[in-house]
């Protein structure tokens, strides 16, 4: 008994003596991982990823392994370094990091070509911006989805007559298979170009000595091939799997849109009434994901729209003008018309108040910043105006145009020949469906005077927006520009030409922007979207939507309503709606107030400005008419993932994207490192072996006192 009780004892000694080592070991895995990982690596925090974006055909874009994708740092500051990635160093794959004017298709192609000594690549914003212009978006932009095709206005397909963003190299329309970065922040750029000179420099042109420098890249992909492929994927997953995996997601948003008089939302209108459309799209985009600053492909023309709007509201009798107005926002024009050709597809089956056969004209801003010597063109599509009727209308169209410019000598309204076709623009996919009188204002009459068009450096500078030094924040909101001057001046125009085009003729003159409301829209577009003003005019709980520093990005992503569409939204209803005395909760449910209508009019709870010590706000509700619409293409309404009439781009999901640099040691020193690790291990099983087949001597429990009897 004593020796089965002692080795009974032993074993339990044992199994005591192991768990107290896992303990501790799980203990100081637990307590010491992170800061052995921080050690390790150094996380670069202010990047964006090149993602993968497909359509009914393509994919395009970038993508890392599963478990990232890691090579040597080599910086690449001039055309010639890229010899030692490519054939001369010994130590590939290489993540280059890449100058940002060296961001080109032609130095792209080599690398491209060399998937095998190219694990990735890391690019550095250039500054001052590239002076010859960069465009990664292709010279015909929206090309097969606009109006002009082989069955009308054959001459103008695929852009024939005139390749509008003549810079455009495509860029952002090929499939890489590394994982592209873009490096944001100029001091973890830096941390890295130590990194590479600390280690990585050759000398003499030896072969640098291990530990390198390294950078890891995790931005893998799970769409492949197709919008048809993905989605047909996702589509089984929802239909057989209780947790589907989604692989990729259609490209979708809101359209913007509120009417001069109010409309009755939950029907149509009557035939007989007759809307002026006033357009212009608000995404743009660039080579990487959620980089999308759009200063003049989108950003000048919808401030301008919305400063034409507020002027508009304020002529006196716009409420008993014979014809309406609808000022419209298109998100994802970007990418084959997403929201005009949504807009189209609503109205033509009776699911948006207004309908196709409601309106009157159409006018719509397109790249209007740089203009050049005060010049603004007046685009229209030769191919409809054939039609005697149609040519009458936009002639009027014209005429009022120039009439409204006339007062305005800072502008100068300028007609172009009848063989000339449209630029890509929304008006396209409205004229697809129904010839109606439209023309699309611009600063260029040819090709696009925008050098960085869908690009990083489509910037505040390049609008040549920017403001005196050592002024605050709040002083720079403020500060009229001669940009914002510009700008207000078209949208005078514009806002007397719609005024004319809606019946008016007593106070088209009085009509007039504010400079004042253009500057503080670019500066929160631009510059800086958590400002007091955009604070102030939002709800409360949109405040995260602006940011901490910076701009606003305009891509339209997956997840909706994006940032820019909220915030013009509330933009668009302080600047033209009216505050009217109802508490909040009156405000959140106007149904309860029978003086207001919810089918009329949209209603707004807002933080409001600050009370003059500075303490808490002062919110008000504000009653309007900008609302939102979706803007999805109808090609996933309909299934039709192949579509060629409509867009069918989406996005690919992921799990995880994040960028670290970090010491690597040699391939020697790992194997070394390996064979020790294997010997620690053997080494421990023997021993722990030996413990525990000697578990009874090394273990001796002590004899139980036996039972005393008296």
């Amino acid at each position: 008994m004593a020796t089965a009780g002692g080795g009974s004892a032993a074993e339990l000694g044992s199994r005591g003596l192991l768990r107290l080592l896992s303990f501790c070991v799980l203990l100081a895995g637990l307590c010491g991982g992170n800061s052995v990982e921080r050690k390790i690596y150094i996380p670069l925090n202010k990047t964006a990823p090149c993602v993968r974006l497909l359509n009914a055909t393509h994919q395009i874009g970038c993508h890392s392994s599963i478990s990232g994708d890691t090579g040597v740092i080599h910086v690449v500051e001039k055309e010639e370094d890229l010899q030692w990635v490519l054939t001369d160093g010994p130590n590939p794959p290489y993540m280059v990091l890449l100058e940002g004017t060296l961001f080109t298709r032609k130095v792209m192609e080599k690398l491209k070509g060399s998937t095998s000594r190219i694990a990735g690549l890391a690019v550095s914003l250039a500054k001052p911006s590239p002076a010859a212009g960069f465009s990664p978006s292709v010279q015909c932009p929206n090309d097969g989805f606009g109006l002009y095709s082989n069955s009308y206005g054959p001459e103008f397909a695929h852009c024939r007559d005139m390749q509008w963003n003549y810079l455009g190299d495509g860029l952002a329309y090929e499939d890489f298979s590394f994982p592209i970065f873009l490096l944001e922040d100029e001091n973890e750029t830096n941390v890295i170009k130590q990194c590479y000179r600390d280690h990585n420099l050759s000398q003499n042109g030896s072969a640098p000595v291990f530990p390198l420098c390294a950078m890891q890249l995790f931005s893998h992909m799970h769409a492949v091939l197709s919008t048809v492929t993905c989605m047909r994927r996702s589509s089984i997953q929802s239909t057989f799997s209780i947790n589907p995996e989604i692989v990729c997601d259609p490209l979708s948003d809101y359209n913007v849109w509120s009417m001069l008089k109010p409309i009755n939302t939950s029907g149509t209108l009557e035939p007989d009434d007759k809307v002026v459309v006033v357009a212009t799209q608000l995404d743009s985009r660039s080579f990487f994901w959620n980089v999308a600053p759009g200063a003049e492909s989108a950003v000048a023309s919808f401030v301008t729209q919305l400063s034409a709007a507020e002027a508009l509201y304020k002529a006196p009798d716009v409420t008993t003008l014979p014809r309406n107005v609808m000022f419209v926002f298109f998100q994802g024009e970007t990418f084959d018309y997403i929201g005009s050709s949504r807009m189209v597809y609503d109205m033509e089956r009776g699911k948006f108040p207004v309908q196709l056969e409601n309106i009157d004209s159409f006018v719509e801003l397109r790249q209007v910043a740089l203009r050049e010597s005060l010049e603004l063109w007046m685009h229209t599509d030769p191919v409809s105006q054939k039609n005697k009727s149609v040519q009458s209308q936009v002639e009027h169209l014209l005429t009022t145009l120039e009439e409204s410019g006339a007062g305005v000598p800072t502008v100068m309204l300028r007609r172009l020949n009848q063989s000339q076709p449209l630029p890509p623009s929304s008006l396209q996919r409205f004229l697809r469906a129904r010839n109606i009188s439209g023309v699309v204002l611009t600063d260029h009459a040819t090709v696009f005077h925008n050098r960085y068009y869908h690009s990083v450096y489509d910037t505040a500078e390049n609008i040549n927006v920017s403001y005196p030094g050592q002024q605050s924040p709040e002083e720079d909101l403020d500060f009229v520009t001669d940009t914002a001057k510009a700008l207000a001046d078209v949208a005078t125009v514009l806002g007397r030409a719609l005024y004319q085009l809606a019946g008016g003729t007593n106070f088209r003159d009085t009509i007039q922007a504010d400079p004042h409301t253009v500057t503080r829209l670019l500066y929160g577009f631009l510059v800086r979207a958590n400002n007091s003003w955009f604070q102030s005019i939002l709800r409360q709980d949109l405040r995260s939507y602006l940011g901490d520093q910076g701009p606003l990005q305009h891509y339209i992503a997956v997840s909706s309503p994006t940032n820019t569409t909220y915030v013009v939204q509330y933009a668009l209803a302080n600047l033209t709606g009216k505050v009217v005395d109802l508490t909040r909760e009156q405000c959140q449910d106007p149904s309860k107030v029978p003086s207001e209508n919810k089918d009329l009019y949209e209603y707004m709870w807002v933080q409001g400005p600050l009370n003059s010590n500075g303490t808490e706000r002062l919110p008000y509700c504000v009653r309007s008419t900008a609302r939102l619409v979706r803007a999805v293409s109808p090609a996933f309404e309909l299934g039709q993932w192949g579509s060629t009439e409509y867009s069918t781009w989406t996005e690919s999901r992921w799990k995880d994207i994040r960028a670290r640099i970090f010491l690597i040691a040699s391939k020697e020193l790992e194997l070394i490192t390996l064979a020790v690790g294997f010997g620690v291990l053997v080494c421990s099983l023997v021993i722990t072996y030996c413990i525990n087949a000697k578990a009874d001597v090394l273990f001796i429990a002590p004899r139980e006192p036996g039972s005393v009897s008296f």
